[in-house]
C-alpha cells in the first residue's frame, strides 16, 4: 500500500504513511477499506442518494476497541471524521470527502433484560433490530416510525414516533451510554457518571463523542396495538385538518395521530382510481388496550367521508415498518422542518396550497403529533429543548432524477419560508439538511450556551464536526 493523502481537520490535505495505515489495520477486529477495495462503494453509500462522498479511509468497527483505535488515529493525524450509524441522516453527515469514516453499522447487538426492563443496544442497530428483540418480550423502546433508521442518530437527536406521547422521547428513556470521547477514551455517561456529557448526548447530536452502547428503559406494549390509516380525498382536506386539530385537543397520551399529505401510492386497500391522486392520510396508533383504543380513535375516524379506513389490531413491529416502502434508499431527498405549537387556520391554508403544487409523486408533507409525556419534561432537563411543540412539520421532497433538483428543493424551501411566521422557531436537528448551519443555535434555544461549554470540555478541537455542529469556538450571542 502506498502513502495516502487524506483530508485534514483544517482545510487542505495531510499525507499519512502506508506504515501508519497498516499499523491501524493490524489493531482492528473489523476491517479497513480504501477506494480500491471491492466493498468500499457499498460502505460509503447511504440512504439519501444526493450524498455522493468518498472517504479516504473507512474503518468498519466490530466493537468499542475499533472505535477507540479509529478515533485516536484521526486525532493523532488531525483528520476530518464522519461517523456512520444507520446512514439515514438527511444531511448525509455519515460520510465525508477524503477523511475517515468511522462505520458503526456492523455493531448491531441488542440485548434485553425483560425482568429489569432494560435493553443494551449497539450503535449500528436499526429500529427494526431493536423492535425484533424487545417485542419478543412485549416491550418497547420509544423510537421513530421508519424501521431502517439507525438507533444512534435517532437517539442523539431526540427521537420521536408513535409511542412518544405515552412514554416520552427516545432520549427520555436513555439510562446510560458508553462513549469514546475525542481523546480516544471510553467513558460512561449517566445521571451519576459524567452527567454533563449525558445531558448533552440527549439531543445534542454527534458532537461529543462516538457512542458504542446505549442502555434504554423499556415499557410494556404489544405485541398487538390498534393502528392504521384513514385516507381522505384531498378535496376534503381543509375540513379534515380542522377536525383533526380539534380531536387532538382531548386525545389521551396513548393516542398519536399523524397527518400526511401526498399523492396516493398504489396501496392494495385503495381503489385504483385513487392511485396517484392527492390525498390526506390520518395515521394513528394507540399505545394501550385495544378496546380502549377503539373508543379513543372514534372521533378521529368519524371525521368526514374517508376513502378507506384500515385501522385495526396489528403487530407493533409490523406497524413500525408500515412506512418503509415509501422511504427506501436510492432516492434523492431534501427536507425542511418546523416545530408548531398549534395548527392555525393560516398554517392549514399554506399547507393545502403547497400540496396542490407538489413537484413530484413522492413528495409529501407530514405533521408529526407530539406532546404528551414528552411535553412534560423540562426544557433544561436535556439538550433537546422543543418540549412545547404539539406538531413537527416535515416537508419531504423526494425524487429520482437530478434534473428535478431545483424544482423539488425550491418547493420545500418556499413552503418552509411561508410557514416560518407561524412556527415555534425551534427545530428537530434530525430533520435539518446540510444547508441549515445558520439555524443550529436557534434550534437549541436557551440550551445552546451549555452545549458549547460541554463541547469545549469534551471536544475542543471539534474533531466531531460532521453533524449539526456545535462549534466549541462560538459562544451564544447575547439576547
Amino acid at each position: 500500500m502506498d502513502d495516502i493523502s487524506l483530508t485534514g481537520l483544517e482545510s487542505g490535505k495531510t499525507t499519512v504513511s502506508a506504515e501508519t495505515v497498516e499499523a491501524l489495520r493490524a489493531q482492528l477486529r473489523g476491517s479497513l477499506l480504501v477506494e480500491k477495495d471491492a466493498s468500499y462503494d457499498e460502505a460509503r453509500t447511504i440512504w439519501n442518494a444526493m450524498i455522493d462522498r468518498k472517504p479516504g479511509l473507512i474503518v468498519r468497527c466490530a466493537g468499542a476497541s475499533d472505535v477507540i483505535s479509529a478515533v485516536r488515529f484521526a486525532r493523532d493525524n488531525r483528520l476530518l471524521v464522519a461517523v456512520r450509524g444507520g446512514g439515514h441522516n438527511i444531511a448525509g453527515s455519515a460520510v465525508c470527502d477524503g477523511g475517515m469514516m468511522i462505520d458503526l453499522s456492523p455493531m448491531k447487538s441488542v440485548r434485553v433484560d425483560a425482568a429489569a426492563k432494560r435493553a443494551w443496544v449497539e450503535p449500528g442497530a436499526t429500529l427494526a433490530d431493536v423492535d425484533k428483540e424487545t417485542q419478543a418480550f412485549g416491550l418497547v423502546v420509544p423510537t421513530g416510525i421508519n424501521s431502517t433508521t439507525g438507533i444512534a442518530g435517532l437517539t442523539l437527536g431526540g427521537g420521536f414516533g408513535w409511542t412518544t406521547r405515552k412514554f416520552g422521547l427516545t432520549i427520555d428513556n436513555l439510562v446510560s451510554a458508553d462513549v469514546v470521547t475525542a481523546d480516544g477514551e471510553l467513558v460512561r455517561a449517566s445521571l451519576t457518571e459524567n452527567p454533563d456529557l449525558f445531558w448533552a448526548l440527549r439531543g445534542g447530536g454527534g458532537n461529543f463523542g462516538v457512542v458504542t452502547a446505549f442502555e434504554f428503559q423499556l415499557h410494556d406494549l404489544g405485541p398487538q396495538v390498534l393502528s392504521g390509516l384513514v385516507v381522505h380525498p384531498f378535496t376534503d382536506a381543509e375540513a379534515v385538518l380542522k377536525g383533526y386539530r380539534e380531536a387532538l385537543e382531548t386525545a389521551p397520551d396513548e393516542l398519536t395521530c399523524w397527518a400526511v399529505m401526498r399523492q396516493a401510492p398504489a396501496l392494495p386497500f385503495l381503489p385504483v382510481e385513487w392511485h396517484g391522486k392527492e390525498v390526506l392520510v390520518l395515521a394513528m396508533c394507540y399505545c394501550g388496550d385495544i378496546q380502549e383504543g377503539e373508543k379513543a380513535t372514534a372521533r378521529l375516524r368519524g371525521i368526514g367521508n374517508p376513502i378507506a379506513d384500515v385501522v385495526g389490531p396489528n403487530p407493533f413491529a409490523g406497524w413500525q415498518q408500515a412506512f418503509d416502502p415509501l422511504l427506501t434508499p436510492g432516492a434523492r431527498n431534501y427536507w425542511k422542518s418546523h416545530d408548531l405549537t398549534k395548527l392555525s387556520d393560516a398554517t392549514v391554508e399554506i399547507l393545502l396550497k403547497a400540496v396542490r403544487e407538489l413537484p413530484g409523486p413522492e413528495c409529501e408533507i407530514f405533521l408529526g403529533h407530539v406532546g404528551g409525556a414528552a411535553g412534560r419534561i423540562g426544557v433544561e432537563a436535556t439538550a433537546f429543548p422543543q418540549r412545547s411543540s404539539h406538531f413537527v412539520m416535515n416537508v419531504h421532497a423526494r425524487w429520482r432524477e437530478p434534473e428535478m433538483d431545483q424544482s423539488c428543493i425550491g418547493w420545500a424551501r418556499n413552503l418552509f419560508e411561508a410557514i416560518k411566521p407561524h412556527a415555534a422557531g425551534t427545530a428537530y436537528i434530525n430533520f435539518m439538511p446540510e444547508d441549515e448551519v445558520d439555524r443550529i443555535e436557534a434550534a437549541y434555544g436557551s440550551n445552546y450556551q451549555r452545549l458549547v461549554a460541554t463541547k469545549q470540555r469534551y471536544d475542543p478541537l471539534n474533531l466531531f464536526r460532521m453533524n449539526q455542529n456545535v462549534n466549541p469556538g462560538v459562544k451564544r450571542r447575547a439576547a
